[in-house]
């Protein structure tokens, strides 16, 4: 071995080692197991990130400083922007934080490696929907780009999906929700319990869509089924007659008023919902939380059709290496260790390992986000802010009636870019 090779091995070898004798060390803070020469290297390494506002947050940043001494620079940008940055900007980033249907455009196109999962201390652990596709045996995988049909490829340079589990898997998983519609409560007037109910008339100039193609074309092929306008085979990959019929539908639905507006980002939906100007839109679950903690009832109401899933991860770049690619595997294995679990768990997400979410959060709070118990006191969202009393029950219940009845995915249609024609027609009618 030549002596660059020698001390890339010592390096790694240092690194597992590290790992091994820390333990839990990592996320609580706790760095003195660590050698000092790899705590003084990993301390001057610099990871970029990009990915959607959802879950790049400052927070998230500082906490791994802290307990890593790694910094990230985090950049957060809409989705058609991070799936365009990912593709034509690979050498701008380090780990890409991006959703599965994106992934599934992104990885095909060779930015990005595998990871070896004998590397991620907690693989073993992460919810079965990202490995198998199934929450429980006994679950049927809905529609769409499921999230384990983007999860493995056959090998380190692969970059076609693997149709069952390998050892090289292309993201891991970080966050992931089952979206529904919001509502106002007290301006709607009347019990909300399907999809098709956006399209009352006596809501007219008061709904609103999202207006990200691959997303909103989602919750368009909800709204018209459930309405019994179209019936898919599946709605996760329409053909271009499907297509046509959801757009058609969606325009005259749009010339006959009753939509207020498309909105893009997550501020867009919460100041819509807040003002009055909306009282029942396609939303995020952290938009719910953002009213309610303005003092505005907001309720993200669960529908007889199901949800609407979608979930993201990290990815590596393809260009990583040596020393920073080591302190990637080490920032993923943080990610997965608890703390940020439960910081997103308190925004009403969920996180991919669920027992060590757990650890760092308090039996009230687990009972509340993750078992829909009733909470025993107050329940503040990760900023302190109270969002509910004792007594409230999370929207949708637990964890399993809410992920257990997802309807489809978020998706990449075979017919992408003529649906993004399409829609892009409806934005401007």
């Amino acid at each position: 071995m030549s002596r660059r090779t020698t001390r890339r091995f010592t390096r790694r070898g240092m690194l597992r080692g590290a790992a091994a004798m820390a333990g839990t060390a990592a996320g609580s803070g706790a760095l003195t197991g660590f050698p000092t020469i790899w705590a003084q290297n990993i301390k001057d390494v610099v990871l970029r990130q990009f990915g959607t506002g959802v879950s790049n947050q400052n927070p998230i940043a500082e906490q791994c400083k802290k307990d890593l001494g790694i910094t990230l620079q985090m950049t957060a940008l809409d989705s058609d922007a991070v799936t365009q940055r990912a593709i034509t900007q690979p050498r701008s980033y380090d780990i890409a934080d991006i959703e599965y249907w994106i992934c599934k455009k992104v990885f095909p196109a060779g930015v990005m490696q595998p990871m070896d999962t004998k590397r991620i201390k907690y693989f073993s652990e992460i919810v079965p929907i990202f490995t198998t596709g199934k929450l429980t045996p006994e679950s049927t995988i809905a529609q769409g780009t499921a999230p384990h049909t983007v999860s493995f490829v056959e090998s380190r340079e692969a970059t076609r999906f693997a149709k069952t589990p390998t050892r090289w898997f292309t993201m891991i998983p970080t966050i992931y929700n089952a979206d529904t519609l919001g509502i106002r409560p007290d301006l709607v007037g009347r019990p909300i319990n399907s999809w098709s109910d956006i399209l009352d008339p006596k809501f007219t100039g008061k709904t609103a869509l999202l207006n990200i193609p691959s997303i909103g074309i989602m919750d368009a092929a909800m709204i018209a089924e459930a309405a019994g306008i179209a019936k898919y085979a599946d709605k996760g990959n329409m053909t271009r007659a499907e297509i046509d019929q959801t757009i058609d539908f969606l325009i005259k639905t749009k010339k006959a008023g009753q939509f207020r507006a498309f909105w893009k980002t997550f501020d867009e939906s919460v100041n819509l919902m807040t003002s009055g100007e909306v009282v029942i839109q396609s939303m995020w679950s952290p938009a719910v939380t953002a009213v309610r903690s303005k003092g505005v009832p907001c309720v993200y109401q669960p529908l007889k059709e199901g949800y609407r899933g979608w979930g993201g991860g990290l990815g590596l770049a393809k260009h990583l290496s040596g020393l920073q690619l080591d302190a990637a595997y080490e920032y993923v294995n943080w990610y997965l260790s608890g703390w940020v679990g439960a910081y997103l768990n308190r925004q009403g997400y969920y996180s991919a390992v669920l027992d060590t979410a757990k650890k760092y959060m308090s039996a009230d709070e687990w009972g509340y986000w993750m078992e829909g118990k009733p909470a025993k006191g107050e329940i503040k969202n990760p900023q302190g802010v109270v969002m509910e009393k004792a007594g409230a029950v999370r929207d949708g219940g637990s964890f399993y009636d809410r992920m257990g009845h997802i309807a489809c995915w978020n998706s990449v249609m075979d017919q992408d870019r003529y649906m993004v024609q399409r829609w892009n027609q409806f934005i401007a009618a």
